[in-house]
């Protein structure tokens, strides 16, 4: 592997149109790791920034500090959303009423989402294919993570099942089937067509994660009493926990290695449509790793104000716990998915677009959620794999309806709309449902 030197930007103050300049990249790291769906959606959202007056700025140091920032905060069609976040902390500090710090934290994390998926894929660029690929699969949905750790520092259990379930559902649903519909509707004289090789691992590791989420549940209905149906319960989700840790690494090592081309997003091809690939970083491998810090602390506060105001916010909105968490909060982390998706399945480019929702729906069934109840194991807390009655017949139904829905390898509009009118329906469904936090929650041992 050549030097993390060969990478580095290099200053040139005698182009006003563009600060730096990057070396080319090796052949291995352009086609390597950094080119996967969930960076084309990162892309799909980028613009470029006005590096004009950078050039009359005479310090060297704060001139590459103005250019990261522009790559950084500028460089994205979110960038107006960045304002809420000084304003949700403004509201936090002075007291403002908790539906406020709620709102203006639930924006400010959009772009932040977006922008962690940025880094990580500048990172990619210096870290090559291999590490590249795992930064990705364990930060494509760093914020949902997040945000469950604080809700399980405070307890809140049903906060966490809820916000992971309504994620793995806006992604097989809601960011599915807009695409479907979207593409189907710009393409209506075209019949749309994917690969289902793909569609069909990530299909079966949800149905792996169904099962872990079934079984538990089944504990209520053996005629034990609820005690002892609570303790195996929570034993066997600890158990089946690590178990689907095991068979996500094992899905890395069979999408990153053994199957990888099968992962790979395909080639620019510009007379379809589709953008050619960055070959190069925007800023220093240094900068993307602070920013990336930086923008992570940002995430943990939002996240800390969303789960200490969401009870206020439901009791002032009017609207569940259960609703928001299902429904609301997946948009934060989805934003970017669901954009890319969109664009890419009116280019005709469903591969991609299955990529993003499928892939993202993967790894929180089988990364994000087992890895919760690991850390409330190690917290001193209850979580367990056991959703309620209905939050299991929601997901079942959900992975049922998308499989059904991708048995044939052809797309139309008629799917979208089924998709997105399952997901009205399952919204519609929590926005009534009013069972209190923590309702279902039985102290163990």
């Amino acid at each position: 592997m050549a030097s993390p030197e060969a990478w580095l930007l290099l200053e040139d103050g005698n182009d006003s149109n563009n600060i730096t300049n990057v070396k080319p990249l090796s052949k291995d790291m352009r086609n390597g790791g950094v080119r996967t769906v969930h960076n084309l959606s990162s892309s799909s959202l980028r613009k470029k920034s006005d590096l004009v007056l950078l050039p009359k700025v005479r310090a060297p140091i704060f001139r590459r500090f103005l250019d990261h920032f522009s790559e950084v905060f500028l460089a994205t069609k979110l960038s107006v959303l960045f304002v809420a976040i000084p304003f949700a902390i403004v509201a936090q500090c002075r007291h403002f009423a908790s539906p406020w710090v709620f709102a203006l934290s639930f924006v400010g994390l959009i772009p932040l989402a977006e922008r962690v998926s940025f880094l990580t894929e500048q990172i990619a660029f210096y870290t090559g294919s291999t590490v590249g690929g795992l930064m990705n699969a364990t930060c494509g949905n760093a914020t949902e993570l997040i945000i469950a750790i604080f809700a399980l520092i405070q307890n809140k259990v049903d906060v966490v099942k809820f916000s992971l379930l309504g994620s793995i559902l806006s992604n097989l649903l809601l960011v599915l089937g807009s695409s479907f519909f979207c593409g189907g509707m710009a393409n209506m004289f075209k019949e749309q067509k994917f690969d289902r090789k793909q569609t069909d691992v990530n299909l079966l590791l949800l149905l792996l994660g169904l099962l872990c989420h079934v079984l538990p549940l089944m504990f209520k209905f053996t005629g034990q009493s609820p005690q002892l149906a609570a303790v195996a319960a929570l034993e066997l989700s600890r158990a089946s926990a690590i178990i689907m840790l095991i068979a996500y690494i094992l899905y890395l090592f069979f999408q990153l290695w053994t199957q990888k081309p099968l992962f790979d997003a395909p080639e620019g091809d510009e007379a379809a449509g589709l953008p050619e690939p960055e070959e190069s970083p925007v800023i220093e491998l240094w900068a993307a790793i602070v920013w990336l810090i930086l923008m992570t602390l940002a995430v943990a506060l939002l996240s800390e104000y969303i789960v200490d105001t969401i009870e206020a916010a439901s009791n002032t909105w009017g609207m569940s716990v259960g609703f928001i968490s299902v429904i609301l909060l997946p948009i934060v982390g989805n934003a970017a998915e669901h954009a890319a998706a969109i664009i890419f399945a009116f280019k005709n480019k469903l591969d991609i677009s299955l990529g993003v929702a499928l892939g993202s729906a993967t790894q929180i069934s089988m990364f994000v959620v087992p890895l919760t109840v690991l850390v409330s194991w190690m917290l001193g807390g209850t979580m367990d794999l056991d959703l309620n009655l209905l939050q299991t017949s929601a997901l079942t139904l959900a992975i049922i309806i998308t499989t059904f829905t991708l048995q044939d390898g052809t797309s139309n509009y008629i799917k979208g709309l089924v998709l997105m009118l399952s997901y009205l329906v399952i919204g519609a469904c929590f926005f009534v449902y009013k069972a209190p936090l923590n309702a279902n929650i039985v102290e163990t041992w």
